[in-house]
């Protein structure tokens, strides 16, 4: 027996254990390991069936432990406040992963098979409008990011202001085994970036990140059959997948792969995603790598967006034109992750106030965000949460009433191999998503450029900020009279152009009004 023979035939053993002991890059030779692989799936006995929907999985609600949800980064302050209630589910059920029936291409038009059945028990956790009348119909469901070795919900991070006001119910989903295993972490150490509460998180199951896909649906298909539970009643009349960073990769192939399948959700957005896709299989199944680059299949019945920051540079290869339901959104100024969702976004309730942080950011960044992330330079700045506000909503219209969101120009490029933006006489890119934090600048806010070392073993990530000296300040503004003109300006230009929310809009020139830039009743400076 050859060993991905016998590596499925192990993946097999270990699910069926698990049911009876507990609780129920980029290859070129795809064409050969795509045979290769259905051949070792199909005489390892791995079933096939045909899925029009989504199976439906047991939903009951979580116990148990410190008697609340463990999920890193997400609201730091008490959702009551806002209106909103939170609650965690656990889902169960016999999730598949998928064989491909013809070679993997990059137009992503694929065509895939259930196989391999096995058993799982993930969590979800909801985000919830308190009062019906405030819900509007539109559930979010965040794919949760795992890259850090524990789930985050970077999408909430960025979205949930415009969540909040709009009345939309999020749910985050653990997909992938990383987070699973995290969340039963009796304590830090290997394997454990954080404690976990394993009294509530023990009987979780997960099979590997190759069912990763029909769990995601599963959990989709969980939040429309049994809405009583998952939602307290509220009636979803849209399902919107969305997910940032390994989660956007994950997203690329569920599209391509399994959405056709079972059509669960309405609508995508993937934020940052990379120049393929991630695996359709991987370890302990044998491995199906997805072609580089991987477009979106323009064959699609639902719409899909793609936020894309200035240094997610290897999705230029995977740049494809607008459609009829495809946008690309390519934003000037924003790193992958950047000091808005990692510092200020957690005390976000859509106030001024934090409008104001944001600011001030600009001027005085940080290169020390937090005890245990520290990077050569100060981080991004940049405006990411206030196009991502824009977009959400703007795909939510697109939904509801089939107005199309607005078409980008793409970041202007002088070479993609290697990569070199076009940038302008103070060092901020050119073209793309325009907001004032680029076209009034107050900084060189980029999303590359961030140097080697530091703590934070993603800084590379995280883009930096350079805040004008008093001297550029004067040159480019005059008097602080000259800079809000200007700021002013700017915010109207994006409002108009769709990529910033009128109420983001107002609360930015109140902030700018009041601010310390060239203002001759403070210092000189900012």
């Amino acid at each position: 027996m050859d060993d991905w023979h016998a590596l499925a035939l192990r993946s097999l053993d270990a699910s069926a254990t698990a049911v009876t002991n507990g609780s129920m890059r980029q290859g070129g030779a795809r064409g050969a390991l795509w045979t290769a692989a259905c051949v070792l799936l199909a005489a390892a006995g791995f079933s096939r069936v045909a899925l029009a929907d989504a199976e439906s999985a047991t939903v009951t609600p979580a116990y148990g432990g410190n008697g609340v949800p463990l999920l890193f980064g997400h609201a730091g302050f008490d959702l009551v406040t806002v209106g909103y209630a939170q609650s965690e589910f656990f889902l169960e059920g016999t999730a598949r992963a998928h064989a491909p029936a013809d070679p993997l291409t990059n137009d992503g038009k694929w065509n895939v098979t259930p196989v391999a059945p096995a058993a799982y028990r993930t969590r979800l956790v909801v985000n919830r409008p308190i009062d019906p009348r405030a819900f509007n119909g539109s559930v979010v469901v965040e794919w949760l990011n795992v890259s850090g070795g524990a789930d985050a919900s970077p999408d909430w991070q960025h979205m949930h202001v415009e969540l909040i006001r709009q009345g939309y119910a999020w749910v985050g989903v653990s997909a992938q085994s990383v987070g699973l295993n995290q969340l039963k972490c009796a304590a830090p150490g290997a394997g454990c970036p954080a404690a976990g509460d394993p009294l509530r998180y023990a009987s979780l199951l997960h099979p590997g990140d190759s069912y990763s896909y029909d769990i995601f649906s599963q959990a989709g298909q969980a939040i429309r059959d049994q809405r009583l539970l998952v939602l307290d009643g509220l009636v979803p009349e849209r399902l919107i997948a969305v997910g940032e960073s390994q989660s956007a990769w994950r997203l690329t192939t569920y599209i391509n792969a399994a959405h056709p399948l079972v059509a669960v959700y309405d609508a995508f957005v993937v934020h940052s995603r990379g120049a393929g896709g991630a695996a359709l299989t991987q370890a302990p199944l044998p491995a199906v790598p997805t072609p580089v680059p991987t477009y979106i299949r323009n064959d699609l019945d639902v719409p899909v967006m793609v936020f894309q920051a200035e240094n997610d540079t290897g999705a230029l290869l995977a740049r494809q034109p607008d459609g009829p339901l495809f946008r690309l959104w390519e934003v000037a100024g924003t790193a992958h992750f950047d000091q808005y969702g990692l510092i200020q976004a957690g005390n976000d309730r859509g106030e001024q106030s934090s409008v104001a942080g944001w600011f001030d950011s600009m001027l005085n960044p940080s290169s020390d965000p937090s005890p245990s992330f520290s990077c050569q330079a100060p981080i991004n700045t940049g405006p990411a949460t206030f196009v991502m506000r824009a977009l959400v909503r703007a795909l939510d219209a697109w939904l509801v009433d089939g107005t199309p969101p607005p078409m980008a120009e793409r970041l202007q490029t002088n070479s993609i191999a290697p990569v070199q933006y076009a940038v302008d006489a103070y060092g901020n890119v050119l073209g793309g998503i325009r907001t004032p934090a680029v076209d009034t600048p107050v900084a060189r806010i980029n999303g590359l450029g961030q140097p080697a070392g530091g703590t934070g073993a993603f800084c590379f990530l995280f883009g930096v900020t350079a805040p004008f000296t008093t001297s550029q300040l004067l040159e480019l503004y005059g008097n602080h009279g000259g800079f809000v003109s200007e700021w002013t300006r700017a915010t109207r230009s994006a409002v108009n152009a769709g990529f910033l929310l009128h109420e983001d809009a107002q609360q930015m020139r109140a902030v700018v009004a009041k601010a310390r830039i060239l203002n001759r009743n403070s210092a000189a400076g900012p």
